[in-house]
């Protein structure tokens, strides 16, 4: 006897391999995977739930089918490695765990044409904990069993049944009851989304990367969801930069490729087209890695980038590779995700960052110019005060120049002080003083002015820069209390007035400078304050 064979103890290993992290979703598609390596062209899956809560789902396909021999094989822990590299599976421990994650028992019959017996084994994890041993079950085909071969395979193909499912569902429910049919159901739906995702390269048959297969849930057909929404998304990466050479350890290498797209913001679009096309969500940007066309992994930066934020939800990356590469960025064996090595996340970064920096923009446009139009922030109050306080002190306006924007003034500096000056005529007597305007190119928070509303002469007044980051992020918040807004508007205010009545020719770019650098500070200070939402400003405006 060999003292140093050390088999692992049957009932604590399969009963271990159930806690993978696979769920309900996940677990299916590895079933799905073992059916599109068959060759399938049609792939039926049915949830059933008895009366009596017994809950089952078959899976049943018409691919190449297998013998009794080869059940025996697929059905071994560690099932020996597929003849096709490109095949889906890959570390012969899917059907297994993928089923056991969900049941206590599953089975698997098949045959390979219409003239062979059905072949037909099982595991129960009961059975193995009772007879504390690796031992299959090998029971006759039932009737109902055959029926479902015929009705979910045909004539060739393989079934595969999950019974005892004991953690199909999350909670429990009354037995049969409405309310587990409905959970059901909702699990039945559930796994259609996900399905229509993952295998969308498959599903759509005018996607010709994969071949056309067709799958259906409970008898309604899964229709392909592209995440990258292609109709309406602009693909920003260049050809050129489209393949990535990945060194594998050994020296060799192979290629990887990669696209970004950048999706339309969801105020560009209905309410139902997002819904059904884009689902735009701080989990659904990064990276989509497909490996041989499946997706096995649906967003995330994978530590190219930091947590998802709002302002980058617009920004999707297509990677993809094939089974060469599956050393080299160490795919688990749920083929859930794939670890990147720090010299290819760094090379990613670089590549990407631009874009990442765009989608941003274009997110963070499209949501102030939304907030500007729905969240007007009302300046009146700061208007009504300055306009009743008659003794602040400020410089006193000689005359004015709009075509050379410029004026004379008297000042701390002295009489007939000549300044260059934005001059408006024939504004709003309303917002005479305090305006919050679109016109500022400068970056510049605010910028002091001389304004008339053509009743009276000029008079000392700021323009605030609309798309500055501290308007959009604090005035905007700000917006719903009144005396915040008066505040800032006040102090923005006096300090334009003071730079006028303390200026002259020689001091006006010093100004400026000064203007420029606390405009320039304030965005970095504010770079990560996220934009407010529109739901944000409204549940404010409520509070």
């Amino acid at each position: 006897m060999n003292d140093l064979i050390n088999e692992p103890d049957a009932p604590r290993l399969i009963f271990g391999l159930r806690d993978t992290g696979y769920n309900v979703r996940t677990a299916a598609a590895d079933i799905i995977d073992n059916s599109i390596a068959a060759k399938a062209g049609t792939i039926n899956v049915e949830i059933v739930l008895h009366e009596d809560g017994r809950k089952l789902v078959y899976f049943g396909d018409d691919g190449d089918g297998m013998e009794a021999a080869g059940v025996y094989r697929a059905m071994r822990y560690g099932a020996p490695e597929r003849e096709n590299p490109e095949s889906l599976g890959k570390f012969g421990l899917g059907l297994k765990t993928a089923s056991s994650s969900v049941c206590l028992k599953f089975t698997v019959i098949s045959r390979k044409g219409p003239d062979q017996e059905l072949a037909k084994l099982a595991w129960d994890l009961d059975h193995v904990a009772e007879r504390k041993k690796w031992e299959m079950l090998r029971e006759p085909v039932t009737a109902n069993e055959s029926e479902m071969f015929d009705e979910l395979c045909g004539k060739k193909g393989t079934l595969v049944i999950w019974e005892k499912c004991d953690r199909i569902l999350s909670k429990d429910y009354e037995a049969g009851g409405t309310k587990e049919q409905a959970a059901i159901k909702r699990l039945a739906e559930s796994l259609a989304k996900h399905v229509s995702l993952v295998y969308h390269r498959f599903l759509d048959k005018s996607d010709k990367r994969e071949r056309d297969i067709e799958i259906f849930i409970n008898q309604s057909p899964v229709v392909a969801w592209n995440p990258f929404y292609p109709k309406r998304s602009e693909q920003v990466l260049p050809d050129k930069k489209q393949q990535l050479v990945v060194e594998l350890p050994d020296g060799s290498e192979e290629i990887a490729s990669i696209r970004a797209w950048i999706l339309p913001h969801r105020r560009d679009m209905t309410k139902d087209e997002e819904l059904a096309y884009a689902r735009i969500s701080n989990r659904a940007q990064g990276f989509y890695v497909y490996r041989e066309g499946r997706l096995i992994q649906d967003g995330g930066w994978m530590g190219v980038f930091g947590v998802p934020e709002p302002h980058t939800s617009l920004l999707r990356i297509e990677f993809d590779f094939g089974h060469e590469l599956d050393d080299a960025f160490k795919i688990d064996v749920k083929k859930s995700r794939i670890l990147l090595d720090p010299g290819l996340e760094d090379g990613l970064k670089e590549l990407l960052q631009p874009f990442y920096r765009e989608a941003g923009n274009r997110y963070r446009r499209t949501n102030r110019q939304q907030a500007n139009n729905a969240n007007g922030i009302d300046h009146t109050s700061a208007n009504k005060n300055i306009a009743d306080t008659t003794n602040a002190t400020k410089a006193q306006v000689a005359a004015v120049d709009p075509t050379t924007q410029s004026a004379v003034v008297s000042n701390n500096l002295g009489p007939k002080i000549r300044i260059k000056q934005s001059v408006q005529n024939y504004v709003s007597a309303e917002t005479i003083h305090v305006e919050a305007v679109e016109t500022i190119t400068t970056g510049e928070l605010w910028q002091p002015a001389l304004r008339s509303s053509g009743d009276s002469g000029h008079v000392p007044a700021v323009l605030l820069n609309r798309h500055h980051d501290f308007y959009q992020k604090i005035y905007q918040r700000a917006a719903a209390n009144g005396y915040a807004v008066e505040g800032m508007d006040l102090l923005l205010w006096a300090f334009a007035v003071a730079e006028q009545n303390n200026t002259n020719d020689e001091l006006e770019p010093i100004f400026q400078d000064i203007r420029e650098e606390i405009s320039s500070n304030l965005r970095k200070l504010l770079r990560n304050l996220p934009d407010p939402e529109p739901n944000d400003l409204a549940e404010e405006e409520e509070a």
